[in-house]
């Protein structure tokens, strides 16, 4: 489905979901002013993914392929010529892109901490013993598992209005959402609290949009750069680099927390077992993001073993 005329200064793809739809706006709002053309001269196509396909049946994604689940179908549609710029949730993001494919900006990160949302109690620790805690990322159930091992976590996937739903309905007492998400929705309110992002460490990448174009596309990504916010760009870089060392996937527990101060960037990185009883942790600062990243994640996986790592790889 395209939402307007096909003769486009920009053809941009995206998920069909409330808040990709939002961030792909956004993207198109901010490629018009910053260029000066009109809205209606930069298409949005929405493409239909197996992560969305894949909600219904609330199937975990470390379950059915990992997170190229959310940008396979915009991957292939760029690399067709169908559009010129895919717009990602960078969480979602593999490590590794296909080849042809390059992501070349990020625009400024929103909040990165998980928020706690429960129709019944006010936080994790008023959460009654063996309740039902909803969640189908291994990171966040390892987390509140680290926390809470009492705890039963219970599948649950889908926008957000979908799983408010499914809290009132008793699916599930608690649950957690990207902060980013709810604030782009205009529905921070929402939140019942917010995580400490140094005991919740967020996912990689959590809360900026990334930008990929054709690595041949030098024109498209002159046009994309011009909305790269430099921060962002740096802490995103560093916390991929990480994960590329641990081979990071929806299989593998991992957070990851950048701060930046003065130009220095302190990475702070975490893996856990699946029930969150281990968990190994590494900080360390730099000037450089990939020499940083590669040595945050060098250093777990030093601690770990690449035993630690292949075990859950293997479930």
């Amino acid at each position: 489905m395209t939402l307007q005329s096909p003769q486009a200064f920009a053809r941009i793809g995206t998920r069909g979901s409330p808040l990709a739809l939002t961030q792909a706006r956004l993207v198109r709002s901010l490629l018009a002013q910053t260029h000066g053309v009109s809205e209606d001269d930069i298409t949005i196509e929405v493409l239909s993914t197996g992560g969305d396909r894949s909600q219904a049946s609330n199937a975990s994604l470390s379950d059915i392929g990992g997170k190229g689940l959310f940008t396979k179908e915009i991957d292939e549609a760029m690399l067709a010529g169908r559009i010129d710029i895919g717009v990602h949730s960078s969480k979602d993001v593999a490590t590794r892109l296909p080849d042809g494919l390059a992501l070349v900006a990020f625009l400024e990160r929103e909040d990165v901490r998980d928020a706690f949302l429960s129709v019944k109690v006010q936080s994790l620790d008023h959460l009654a013993e063996r309740a039902k805690f909803g969640t189908s990322s291994i990171r966040r159930a390892a987390q509140v598992l680290r926390q809470r091992p009492d705890l039963q976590i219970v599948p649950f996937r889908g926008n957000v209005g979908t799983r408010l739903q499914k809290l009132i309905e008793g699916v599930a007492d608690a649950t957690l959402l990207a902060m980013a998400g709810l604030n782009r929705l205009g529905e921070g309110h929402r939140a019942t609290g917010q995580m400490d992002p140094e005991i919740f460490l967020p996912a990689p990448a959590q809360g900026a949009i990334g930008l990929a174009v054709r690595s041949d596309d030098a024109r498209m990504a002159d046009l994309v750069a011009a909305l790269d916010h430099a921060p962002t760009h740096r802490a995103i870089a560093a916390e991929r680099a990480m994960l590329a060392v641990l081979d990071g996937s929806c299989r593998t527990p991992v957070g990851a927390l950048t701060r930046l101060d003065n130009g220095t960037l302190t990475l702070k990185g975490q893996i856990l077992s699946l029930d969150g009883q281990t968990a190994f942790d590494s900080t360390a600062s730099g000037t450089d993001p990939l020499a940083l990243g590669r040595g945050v994640g060098e250093d777990l996986l030093a601690q770990a073993g690449t035993d630690f790592l292949a075990q859950w790889a293997a479930t």
